[in-house]
């Protein structure tokens, strides 16, 4: 094995990193290299625990032999040439696609649990395929590219070597190259760049419907939720004098913070970490929170799902207390999750109702992702329907 990746079980480094901090308690991955028991500090974004078995795996390792054991949950580190690894994952991607499952006759919301537990069945299946990463992320596999920058970006500073299910690294390596090539968005004459573990704003539509609603003079807008900073930046584009700008993830404000410096936009936008709203009141509030209700199955999910609605409630529920007079709530919502059957209009509405909001206008796109337009997709026919919406909304009067 390599030299920094701790080859004995009282070997594993103590010392605080930032890939340590993001978990409650450091785990270890344990396994046996030529008689001698190693083990390594255990790291996965998606949260998985470390395999309760490992065997140490290399280019002589059959992808069918390779599948049995990951099928099993047996893990694999991997000591040979890194493009190997890629290539067996590939096969092993091709083997679990062979799994199918009949889900036309299957009514939502069943099919959509079903599609997202085999979809996470395969991806912990992939995540078996385990890669040693030196200290200062260092990958001393044949053929390997250098991923220092990209993990420095998505795990900040490492100095005792860990160990990775390569799916994850790859998709590590991915998101620092959409981070430097960035999103272009048009009404910005601008690219804004995602941080790893920060939604990028690929889907344009919504955007748009930012740029169609009716706007007077803004003071003070609050942006719940920015990510990015995207929003907050068209709602400058737009006039908005000022715009507070917040989110309780801190990779999203330092993302924001970045974007926002790089649009100069520093002097109308400030951000703020904060779970949902800053203090003080608005003449405005946007929010474009996850659009799916469910519990996240990663750190990575959050953006896309709400557990328990909490984003939304709490939106609704809180925006009276941030209002100005005559001030609007602009709610950037899909419809998908009434197609899955995840929750209806009549919920949707009563929400609105239950915080003392009326509706005073909805504006409606449709969606032109990829994914919209693939047949292959289990869920293609809910997603045929989809239309994502800026609810306006207002305090009633009685409030």
């Amino acid at each position: 094995m390599t030299d920094s990746i701790p080859t004995k079980k009282s070997a594993a480094s103590k010392a605080k990193t930032p890939i340590q901090a993001t978990t409650e308690s450091i785990q270890t991955i344990n396994w046996v290299d030529q008689d001698q028991p190693c083990s390594a500090i255990w790291h996965s974004e998606n949260g998985w625990a470390p395999p309760k078995r490992c065997i140490v795996a290399d280019d002589t390792m059959t992808a069918d032999t390779a599948y049995r054991h990951a099928s099993e949950g047996v893990g694999l580190i991997w000591t040979g040439d890194f493009q190997n690894a890629r290539q067996l994952l590939n096969a092993l991607g091709r083997r679990t696609a062979k799994r199918r499952v009949k889900y036309a006759d299957m009514p939502y919301p069943d099919r959509f649990h079903q599609v997202r537990l085999a979809r996470a069945q395969r991806a912990r299946t992939l995540g078996m395929l385990l890669l040693p990463v030196e200290a200062d992320h260092l990958l001393k596999h044949r053929r390997a590219p250098d991923v220092t920058e990209a993990c420095l970006a998505a795990y900040g500073q490492n100095k005792s070597g860990y160990i990775v299910p390569i799916s994850e690294l790859l998709g590590v390596i991915s998101a620092y190259e959409w981070r430097k090539k960035g999103v272009h968005i048009p009404a910005l004459h601008a690219s804004v760049h995602a941080h790893y573990g920060v939604f990028a704003p690929v889907r344009a539509e919504y955007l748009d419907l930012i740029l169609r609603a009716k706007i007077g003079r803004i003071a003070l807008a609050f942006d719940i939720g920015t990510g990015t900073g995207v929003i907050a930046a068209l709602l400058a584009e737009r006039g908005v004098e000022h715009i507070i700008a917040t989110d309780s993830n801190p990779k999203a404000i330092e993302c924001a913070r970045e974007n926002i410096r790089a649009l100069k936009l520093e002097n109308q936008i400030k951000l703020r970490e904060a779970d949902l709203f800053p203090d003080g009141r608005a003449d405005l509030i946007v929010c474009n929170p996850p659009w799916l209700p469910g519990r996240p199955a990663s750190s990575l999910e959050h953006a896309i799902y709400d557990q328990d609605q909490r984003m939304l409630k709490g939106l609704l529920k809180g925006a009276g207390d941030h209002l100005r007079a005559d001030a609007e709530v602009w709610l950037i919502l899909s419809d998908l999750a009434e197609h899955l059957h995840l929750r209806t209009r009549a919920e949707l509405l009563a929400l609105f109702d239950e915080a003392g909001l009326d509706v005073i206008e909805r504006l409606d796109t449709r969606p032109v992702h990829p994914k919209s337009k693939d047949e292959e997709d289990p869920l293609a026919d809910a997603r045929k329907l989809e239309v994502t919406s800026l609810w306006r909304l207002k305090v009633q009067a009685q409030h």
